[in-house]
C-alpha cells in the first residue's frame, strides 16, 4: 500500500519520536560537549611553540630557542625603551665576586644557603690595573681565593655609585642591569620557567636623599602601572607590604620600622589596595611585592620594590650636601649660616624590578595569552604564502621579505653593502608545493599574526596580499612597524 507523502511524514516523526527517550537525548547531548580544557602549562606550551627547553646537563637553566629568544629580547628592550622616560642608566657587572663582598654587604651571613660557590686558582694578591692600584691589599681580600656567583646586583651597583664624588643635585641616581643572576634552589623545587637557578631581572637600584624616597617609589608604582597595562596584566596583579623577618635580617628594628612607615605612605598615597605579607622582608629592608597569579591560581611575585637603610651603611656610600644633619632626616632649612655648611649624607638605596624575573613573566604571558600573543610580542609576526612554486612567484616572496626585514630600502632595489639596519621583524615564507588553503590553516595553528599571500598577480603589480586588502611590501613594513612601536 502506498501512502499519501504527509501520511509518510508523519509516521516517520512519530519513528522518530518513539526511539528518541530523553534519557538518551540527554546522554547524546552531553556527549557532543566539548571537553573541558586543562589550564593552559607554559612548559608544555613552551614545546609546542619552540620557546624554551631544559637539559639534565644544566637544571634550573633555561636554554631559549630562537622563538623564545625574540620574547626574551623584545621584553627587554621594551623596558630599555622606558627607562629613558624613568631615568634609568644601564650598566653592565660582573656575574663573580669574590666572596668578600658578599661578606661586606650580609649576604654570605643571611643568604649563603642560596648562592653558588666558585674556588678560583689565581694567586692571591691580584692587581685589576685600575689607576695603577690594586684592590687586594685590603687583609680581607689578600686571603681570598673563593668567589661567589651573584644571586643580586645591588652590590656591584654600590661599587658603582662609590666609585666618585656625588653632589646633592646628582641624586636621585638610577642604575639599572640585565645581566643573568644564580641562585641555588633546591631541585625540588625548579618548574619550567617560574623557579629557575639561572635568570635574569630587570634589576634597577635607585640612590636617592631621603626626602626623594616617597616620590620615587611612587614613580617606580606608576611605572609598574604603565607596563602590566601594556603587557595586559594590568588588573590581574595585587600589592603586598613585606615586613622585617624575625631572624637574618641587618640593621635596628628602629630602622626597619622607619622604612616599613615610608613605605606604607607611599602604598597610601598610590591609591592602590595593598596588603601586608608580616616577617616576609629581605633580610636588609622591607619591601613592596607585585603578585600575579597563573592559570592554575598559584601566586608569583614578579616586581618588587625594596626599600635599604643598610647596604649604604656597609659600603659606606655618602653624598655631599649643605646642611647635612638636616639633610640627613629629610628637612630643609632656610639658615644661612647652616647651609653654608657642606659634608657628607648617606642615601637611601631602593632596589627595584618591574618584570622581576624575565623568565617568571615569560612563563606567565605564555599561560595568560595562550598562543595569541600580540603582535609586537609574537615570535611569529608573519609568513608569507606562495601560491604555487613557479620562480617568480618564489622570487618575489624573497623579495618581499627581504623589505620587511629591513634589507632592501625599495622593492627591486639593493640595500646598502656595508651594516644594515633591520626592521626587527620576524618574518618567514612558505614555499612548499601544497594548496593555498592548506597553507593558511597551518599559519592560523602555529599563530602567525600576518599572513600574507603571493601570487602571479601580486608578482606583475608588485604588491602582497593580506586576506582583501593589497599593498606595496612598504606598505606592510610600515603598516607592521606601527603595530609593533604601539605595542598592539
Amino acid at each position: 500500500m502506498i501512502r499519501p507523502r504527509a501520511t509518510r511524514q508523519a509516521a516517520l516523526a512519530i519513528s522518530r519520536t518513539r526511539w528518541t527517550c530523553p534519557a538518551c537525548l540527554s546522554r547524546r547531548n552531553y556527549a557532543q560537549k566539548p571537553e573541558k580544557r586543562e589550564p593552559p602549562d607554559h612548559r608544555k606550551l613552551g614545546l609546542q611553540q619552540e620557546l624554551f627547553i631544559t637539559s639534565p646537563y644544566s637544571p634550573g637553566s633555561p636554554i631559549f630557542l630562537p622563538n623564545g629568544a625574540r620574547i626574551f629580547n623584545r621584553l627587554v628592550n621594551f623596558l630599555r625603551k622606558q627607562y629613558v622616560r624613568y631615568g634609568f642608566q644601564e650598566v653592565i657587572t660582573p656575574t663573580i665576586y669574590k666572596k668578600a663582598l658578599w661578606a661586606k654587604s650580609g649576604h654570605l651571613e643571611n643568604y649563603a644557603d642560596d648562592m653558588f660557590s666558585v674556588t678560583g686558582n689565581t694567586p692571591a694578591k691580584e692587581t685589576d690595573g685600575c689607576c695603577g692600584s690594586s684592590h687586594a691589599t685590603e687583609t680581607d681580600l689578600e686571603a681570598d681565593d673563593e668567589y661567589s656567583l651573584k644571586p643580586m646586583n645591588c652590590p656591584g651597583h654600590c661599587l658603582i655609585f662609590a666609585s666618585k664624588v656625588h653632589s646633592y643635585r646628582e641624586l636621585p641616581v638610577r642604575y639599572a642591569d640585565f645581566s643573568p643572576l644564580h641562585r641555588n634552589e633546591i631541585s625540588g623545587a625548579l618548574s619550567g620557567l617560574t623557579r629557575v637557578r639561572r635568570f635574569h631581572q630587570d634589576d634597577g637600584h635607585i640612590f636617592c636623599r631621603p626626602s626623594q624616597v616617597e616620590e620615587e617609589i611612587k614613580k617606580t608604582l606608576d611605572f609598574v602601572k604603565a607596563v602590566y597595562n601594556v603587557l595586559r596584566l594590568g588588573v590581574s596583579y595585587r600589592l603586598a607590604l613585606s615586613t622585617r623577618p624575625k631572624d637574618h635580617f641587618i640593621g635596628t628594628e628602629e630602622e626597619w620600622n622607619r622604612a616599613e612607615d615610608r613605605l606604607k605612605r607611599a602604598l597610601d598615597s598610590s591609591g592602590m589596595e595593598w596588603s601586608i605579607n608580616e616577617g616576609d622582608g629581605a633580610f636588609y629592608g622591607p619591601k613592596i611585592d607585585i603578585v600575579i597569579k597563573d592559570s592554575d591560581g598559584k601566586e608569583h611575585q614578579t616586581a618588587t620594590i625594596q626599600l635599604d637603610f643598610q647596604l649604604p651603611k656597609r659600603f659606606e656610600l655618602e653624598y655631599q650636601a649643605p646642611a647635612p644633619e638636616f639633610e640627613a632626616r629629610g628637612e630643609t632649612t632656610d639658615d644661612p649660616a647652616l647651609l653654608a655648611e657642606y659634608g657628607p649624607v648617606r642615601p637611601v638605596m631602593i632596589h627595584r624590578a618591574v618584570l622581576g624575573s624575565v623568565e617568571r613573566l615569560m612563563a606567565l604571558l605564555i599561560e595568560s595569552y595562550d598562543g595569541k600573543w600580540p603582535f609586537w610580542l609574537n615570535p611569529r609576526q608573519a609568513i608569507i604564502l606562495s601560491v604555487n612554486t613557479s620562480q617568480p612567484v618564489l622570487d618575489w616572496a624573497d623579495e618581499v621579505k627581504d623589505v620587511l626585514l629591513g634589507l632592501k630600502k625599495v622593492a627591486g632595489q639593493p640595500g646598502p653593502a656595508g651594516p644594515v639596519n633591520p626592521t626587527g621583524l620576524a618574518v618567514d615564507i612558505d614555499y612548499t608545493a601544497r594548496s593555498l588553503g592548506s597553507k593558511i590553516r597551518e599559519a592560523r595553528t602555529h599563530g602567525y599574526s600576518q599572513i600574507l599571500v603571493v601570487g602571479e598577480e601580486d608578482v606583475k603589480n608588485r604588491q602582497v596580499s593580506l586576506g582583501k586588502e593589497r599593498m606595496s611590501p612598504i606598505e606592510m613594513r610600515d603598516k607592521m612597524l606601527n603595530m609593533a612601536d604601539a605595542f598592539e
